[in-house]
């Protein structure tokens, strides 16, 4: 069974971001809102403006399973030095809407209902979190995230509750 870390090139589009072998690994990070082939990697404009401003990177999106991350700077710091649980949240939820929308082939949109976070470790650095559709149907998508930094040490995992909705974005 093939490792789904390891990024092949086949049938991609020139210019398409890929992921390294290790969701912290290599340089191919796409930032939202910039980079080559950002409608394909995210199946159509789907730019937080949020996402952006914190650094947010969208690293890899397809078959149900989304890869996020994000270079703690010192404005995402909490008094104690460490990854504000915001931060750490916002990269938990939008893991696992990534997800969720890979698993409907970006046709429609989502909606967090229910997010359950727990914090495992005081995180720094470079974070990444994979964010993985578990199960649902045609209204709800159930999906798991894990949060790890640099070392390796997994720092917070989640569980989430998404709703399908037809599109229907402000103009």
């Amino acid at each position: 069974m093939k490792n789904p870390n390891e990024a092949s090139s086949a049938g991609r589009a020139p210019g398409r971001s890929q992921a390294g072998p290790h969701p912290l690994g290599g340089s191919a990070d796409v930032p939202i809102g910039r980079g080559a082939d950002i409608q394909s990697l995210q199946g159509g404009d789907r730019r937080i403006p949020f996402l952006d401003k914190i650094g947010m990177r969208r690293v890899r999106i397809g078959g149900g399973e989304a890869v996020v991350t994000l270079e703690l700077q010192p404005d995402l710091l909490n008094n104690h030095g460490a990854g504000h649980g915001g931060v750490l949240m916002t990269l938990l939820d939008s893991a696992m809407a990534n997800a969720a929308l890979s698993r409907v082939d970006f046709s429609r949109e989502v909606v967090t209902v229910d997010l359950h976070v727990g914090f495992m470790h005081p995180s720094k650095g470079r974070l990444a979190v994979t964010g993985r559709a578990t199960g649902g149907g045609r209204s709800v998508c159930f999906c798991e995230a894990e949060a790890i930094d640099a070392s390796g040490q997994v720092v917070a995992k989640a569980m989430g509750t998404f709703r399908y909705l037809n599109h229907s974005r402000p103009e």
